[in-house]
This record gives C-alpha cells, structure tokens and sequence, in this order.
C-alpha cells in the first residue's frame, strides 16, 4: 500500500487542485497509486491545514488551493527559457497582490536566468512558496557556485572579496551578453535574502540596516538562493530600481553603495592600500559610491589615502560618501581628502 508523505504532497497540490479540481482525489491516486480511502484522508489533511479549500457537495467536491500554495520543479539548464516555467507552472497557481507578483516575477526570471548562463550547472530546482504573510522563492542549481565563478572570472581569491562585488551591483562575468543587474536588484526587492554557494553563505535583511552579512552556509554543491516578500509589503520594483538611479527614475543604475564589512572579520582594521583598491575595483561605472563604514572601528592612514585622495583624484567623475564613520575615521577621511 501507498504511503501518502504530507510534506510531498504539499509540493504539487496547489497546482494539482487548480488543474483537477473536480477530480482531485481521483488524480492522487493515479498520481501515487494509494487507495480511495488515503487519497480522501490526505485531502481531507490538506484543507485541515490550509493547503487546499473544499466546497461542493459530499459526494461532489470542488478543490482549489488554499491560503497555503507551493509549486516545486525541476529543469535542465540546456536551453532553458527562463520566461517560459514561470509563465506555465507557477504564475498562474499564486494569488499574490500585483506589485508583489511583479517583484517576484521579476527575481524568478533574474535568478533562473543567471542558472542557465552563468552556473556551468545542468539542473535546476525551483520552489515558490506562498503562506499567508509571505512569499518565498527558492533557485538551487547544480554548477559552480556563485562565489568561485566570481572569483575565477575577476581573478580573486577570497569569496568574501566576490561578495564584496556582487554587493556594488553591475557585476557580470558576460558583460557583451548581460549588465550585472538581475542578482543585485533580485536582493533589493525581498526582505529576506540568501545566498549558499560551496560552503559559503551570505544574508541581507532589509529591516537591518547593516546590510550583508555572513550566514550559516548549506552543506551542498551549486548556488541555492533564496528570497523572501511580504505580500504587505509597500515596496515595488520601480522604486527600488528608482532608489539606486540618481535621476530617480530608474532608467541608469549609477549610484551604489559599499559596505566595507565585508572586507574585514570582526575587531580588524582597514589598513591597507590593497583592500582600498579592492573598494575602488569598477566603481568607475557609478557616478556615486557611498562608502559605509559601518561595522569597521579601525582603519590606517594608507587605506583613507588611496581612496580618498589617489583613486578620487585619480577619478574625479565619480563622487565618494563616506557614511557611518567613527571620529577617529571621519576625522582620517577629512586629511586624506585634504592632502
């Protein structure tokens, strides 16, 4: 006899009840071969728990999904056409507010997209997940990792220096075929975002004003990222991508911000000229940096005066905040520029 697992029904059913809505115990038991008896057992847990909604008569119901959905599929990466999954399997099983699908839709696509160029991978696996507060979307692919392509592609040697690039935006290892948008506005529009590559993670919390931050890592091969929007949210795509465009139109994507934690482990000091010129690395492509200080207590006079004074005289176009600073900094950052 069939054993129903809940946890893996949940994975198919939303779409399964939107397609077999008058037949869907019918289709669980073809589907998985249980009896009449356990496929009526497991609906009947499903809409318990919010997965599923049942109306109709006893002996005709009608199924629909629940407040609780989720969509889970697999794809080869040859070929693929990253509009096209979302379009057929998952957009039409959700029912999120329009500003939200747009955000999500906009990162399902970003991210599928980045699997099938950029990972050197030959599958991927997509979840999106809707609860009642939130939705959540899962992209987990078998390839490189993120973090070492970025590393072999730009001639680094640290993961934390490739985070430190995907961090200022405009990073692509394609630039004839793409512009390093997709991954950085993709962090921007969620609340929750999270990056796994080859035992390195690293999360952004869009209430926590620090910015990136290193997480726990998965213990897997391949890039799995993961992003989560609250369908309450006030945020959109436009004004996010209006927010990092200095005309706040949203059109050039100019302005950026660097968080100089990443390049230190807690209690270090910035003290050299080589990590300002890991700071100043394709800045050249924004007419604006902010330079966030927060979470560094210390730096030395070489860092302050490669940035602030050789690489901003060196290119004059590009306009240099520094933000969060300590005294001691802010008061090293005033000499550099002065010198």
């Amino acid at each position: 006899m069939t054993r129903l697992v809940f946890d893996h029904l949940t994975t198919w059913i939303t779409a399964a009840a939107g397609e077999h809505a008058l037949d869907l115990a019918a289709h669980v038991e073809e589907r998985t071969g249980a009896s009449r008896r356990a496929a009526m057992s497991a609906l009947k847990r499903l809409v318990d728990a919010g997965w599923l909604t049942r109306s109709g008569t006893p002996r005709r119901p009608v199924f629909a999904p629940g407040a609780l959905r989720q969509v889970v599929r697999s794809y080869t990466l040859h070929g693929l056409q990253e509009d096209l999954p979302w379009q057929r399997d998952f957009a039409p099983h959700f029912a999120l507010p329009k500003h939200v699908e747009r955000m999500v839709q906009h990162g399902f696509t970003e991210l599928v997209n980045n699997a099938a160029d950029h990972s050197g991978g030959t599958s991927v696996t997509v979840s999106l997940r809707q609860t009642p507060t939130h939705v959540q979307l899962l992209v987990s692919d078998d390839g490189i990792g993120v973090f070492d392509r970025i590393c072999t592609a730009f001639s680094l040697e640290d993961p934390q220096h490739a985070m430190l690039e995907l961090s200022k935006g405009r990073l692509t290892s394609a630039p004839d075929a793409h512009t390093g948008r997709g991954l950085f506005f993709s962090s921007q529009l969620a609340d929750v975002f999270d990056i796994h590559a080859n035992n390195t993670a690293y999360q952004r919390r869009a209430w926590e004003s620090g910015g990136w931050k290193k997480g726990r890592a998965l213990p897997r091969q391949g890039s799995s990222i993961y992003m989560a929007i609250a369908l309450n949210t006030t945020r959109t795509l436009d004004g996010v991508m209006n927010a990092w465009s200095l005309a706040g139109d949203g059109i050039e994507f100019d302005q950026t911000r660097v968080q100089l934690r990443l390049l230190v482990s807690e209690g270090q000091a910035l003290d050299s000229r080589a990590a300002a010129r890991r700071v100043g690395s394709r800045l050249t492509t924004f007419k604006r940096a902010e330079i966030d200080f927060d979470g560094v207590t210390d730096v030395g006079h070489g860092f302050t005066d490669e940035l602030f004074r050789v690489f901003a005289k060196a290119n004059p176009g590009i306009e240099l905040v520094a933000t969060n600073m300590t005294p001691r900094i802010a008061a090293l950052v005033k000499s550099a520029r002065a010198a």
